[in-house]
């Protein structure tokens, strides 16, 4: 794992076999392959990721990973909160690319390969910038085709993704969350996923896997951090570890230490 910043975090790996099994994040994942192919299932299909390739995984989309050779693959990938794209394109719906592999070739225009460099840390400038080179690959990405616009009321939202973010281990109603956005929850739950690319549930829910990682490389067991993150027991804390990442938490303790 290379350094980060607030909602960047980016990794360099070479894997062998099937490396995740299929799960979901709540971010963009934007990968290029350095060797190797990488193949995965995204949206009912194997796709195939060659070097010099890009793949652009949408937040809240099933998909696994893995070497689709016997020599393996290696990848660097960078992991972008919604939060920061929707910055860069303010009031639009998140862009959804449903191809998800794309020949940088073709995109000579787009400043994206520093957006994988895995040295040094990122400063506010170096931060911006990578945001919005992401923001126009994807810009360029998705399909051009007629879709149906939709006005975001992005206060609201913001107070309902900071209010649920502020304190993750605890239910929130659904009216508490209607009165903090000012919005019916029919319109809310079409917006937030608009908005940040997943539900106000399952937002909550990475929100919870965050500090249940962050107790576990405290040193806390699983039990203990399942208990402070607001889940029922340690198996439910498993069960919904292992869908956000492909792995369980015993596992991704075992690979820090």
């Amino acid at each position: 794992m290379a350094s980060a910043a607030p909602g960047i975090e980016r990794l360099q790996a070479h894997l062998y076999g099937k490396a995740y099994a299929l799960h979901r994040h709540d971010t963009y994942a934007i990968g290029i392959t350095l060797s190797g192919v990488q193949a995965f299932h995204f949206r009912g299909a194997l796709w195939h990721c060659l070097p010099g390739q890009c793949h652009i995984l949408h937040p809240d989309e099933l998909h696994d990973g893995g070497a689709g050779t016997e020599e393996g693959f290696g990848y660097r990938i960078v992991y972008i909160d919604p939060s920061l794209i929707q910055e860069a394109c303010p009031g639009e719906a998140l862009p959804f690319v449903d191809t998800p592999v794309v020949d940088l070739a073709r995109m000579p225009d787009v400043p994206i390969q520093e957006v994988w460099d895995m040295e040094g840390t990122l400063d506010e400038l170096e931060q911006n910038e990578l945001v919005a080179a992401v923001a126009r690959l994807l810009a360029l990405a998705v399909p051009r085709r007629k879709t149906r616009s939709m006005t975001l009321f992005l206060p609201g939202l913001d107070r309902v993704r900071e209010h649920i973010a502020s304190c993750p281990a605890k239910r929130h109603s659904m009216a508490e969350l209607e009165r903090l956005a000012d919005l019916d929850r029919w319109t809310l739950a079409r917006q937030f996923r608009a908005a940040f690319g997943t539900s106000p549930r399952r937002f909550r829910t990475q929100r919870q896997l965050d500090l249940v990682r962050h107790r576990i490389q405290a040193g806390a067991t699983l039990a203990e951090a399942a208990n402070e993150a607001g889940f029922a027991d340690q198996s439910h804390m498993t069960r919904q570890f292992k869908r956000a990442y492909g792995l369980t938490p015993a596992c991704w303790a075992a690979a820090l230490a």
